[in-house]
């Protein structure tokens, strides 16, 4: 949803693999990662914070 209303050119991957999860450091799931950097992780952010790590 933030990155329609954003209008931004981006894919959205959902990671399911453990150890690429792992790979991040993430031991708590959900997390968001944007442009390889976690941004979020233990928790669903809610959209308009998302878009504050989009913009």
């Amino acid at each position: 949803m933030a990155v329609k209303e954003l209008r931004l050119d981006a894919s959205i991957e959902k990671v399911t693999d453990f150890k690429e999860i792992a790979n991040y450091g993430v031991m708590t799931t959900p997390a968001l990662v944007v442009d390889g950097e976690v941004k979020v992780y233990g928790k669903v952010a809610k959209a308009e914070e998302i878009k504050t790590y989009l913009q």
